[in-house]
C-alpha cells in the first residue's frame, strides 16, 4: 500500500535499530532486582539479533511488491491511453479492471486503497480519500449487460453506513436508465466505458502538458448533456474563441487543453 521507497527506508531503519537493540546490556551483580532486569535484557538483546534481519527483509518484500504493482498500473494505463476506443476495457479481467480504475483515480489526485474484496462482485472494492473525505467505489467489469440501480442502491447504503462523502460506481459497459434516474442529485456518480476511458486519457494529456507536476488537479466526472471531447473522451467546456475569423464565437473545448486541443461547435 505504501510507494516502494518507503520499504525500502524501513528496511534500513528497522535494522539498524533493532542491531542496537542487540548491545548486551550491564552484567548483573546478583541483586534480585538487577538480574531481572539482566534476564529482560538477554531476551530484548536475542530476539532483536533474530528481528535486524527478518524485519528488514519483510519490508523489502514489501517495497517490491509495491513497485511492481505500481508497473502493472502504469501498464495497463499505456494500453488504454494507446488505444483509440474504450473497446480496450472488455478484455481484462475483474482485477485488472479494478487495478485500472484505482489507477484513474489516483491520477485524479486521490489516495487509493484496495479493499481485498473476494470477488467481482464483492461490494466496496476501492477507499479513496482526498483531504478529510472518502470516496467508496465498486467497480463493476459487466460487459454483456447494463448496471441495475439494484448495484448503486448498495452503493448509497454503505456510504451512509461509513459516512463518506461520496461514492462511485465505475463499469466497463453501461447503465440503466433507473440507476442513472437514482443517483441524480445523490452523491454517487456513475462512470461507464466511454467516461472512465476519457478520464485516465484526459489525466495523461494533463502530466504530459505539465512536466513535473506530480499529480493533476482533479477533475469531474462527465456530467449528463455535456458532450465528451472527440479526441479523447474527456469533459469539455465551453471557451471563447479570442481570435481568428471566429473570435468571440462560443464552442466547446477539451478540459484538458492545450494538451488535447479537441473542439465542438455548440449548437
Amino acid at each position: 500500500m505504501l510507494p516502494w521507497w518507503v520499504g525500502v527506508v524501513l528496511a534500513v531503519v528497522s535494522y539498524f535499530v533493532m542491531h542496537a537493540l542487540t548491545q548486551p546490556g550491564p552484567a548483573a551483580s546478583g541483586k534480585a532486582g538487577q538480574s531481572s532486569a539482566f534476564l529482560i535484557g538477554t531476551i530484548v538483546s536475542s530476539g532483536a539479533a533474530v528481528l535486524q534481519y527478518i524485519l528488514p527483509i519483510i519490508c523489502l518484500a514489501g517495497a517490491g511488491l509495491s513497485a511492481w504493482k505500481r508497473r502493472e498500473c502504469k501498464a495497463l494505463v499505456e494500453v488504454v491511453t494507446k488505444s483509440s476506443s474504450a473497446g480496450a476495457l472488455d478484455g481484462m479481467s475483474w482485477k485488472q479492471f479494478e487495478v485500472l480504475v484505482g489507477e484513474a483515480f489516483r491520477l485524479q489526485g486521490y489516495r487509493v486503497s484496495e479493499t481485498g474484496g473476494g470477488g467481482p462482485d464483492g461490494g466496496v472494492d476501492l477507499v479513496l480519500t482526498k483531504g478529510s473525505e472518502t470516496f467508496l467505489v465498486q467497480a463493476k467489469q459487466w460487459k454483456a449487460y447494463k448496471v441495475g440501480v439494484d448495484v448503486v442502491r448498495q452503493l448509497y447504503g454503505v456510504m451512509a453506513a461509513k459516512g463518506a462523502a461520496g461514492g462511485f460506481v465505475v463499469t466497463s459497459g453501461r447503465f440503466t436508465d433507473e440507476a442513472r434516474k437514482f443517483a441524480e442529485g445523490r452523491n454517487v456518480k456513475l462512470v461507464d466505458g466511454e467516461n472512465l476511458f476519457g478520464l485516465i486519457r484526459q489525466a495523461q494529456a494533463t502530466m504530459q502538458a505539465r512536466p513535473g507536476t506530480p499529480t493533476p488537479q482533479p477533475v469531474a466526472v462527465q456530467p449528463e448533456g455535456e458532450p465528451a471531447c472527440p479526441a479523447c473522451g474527456a469533459e469539455m467546456v465551453k471557451r471563447t474563441a479570442k481570435k481568428g475569423a471566429k473570435a468571440g464565437t462560443a464552442f466547446w473545448g477539451c478540459i484538458s487543453y492545450p494538451g488535447c486541443r479537441g473542439t465542438r461547435p455548440i449548437a
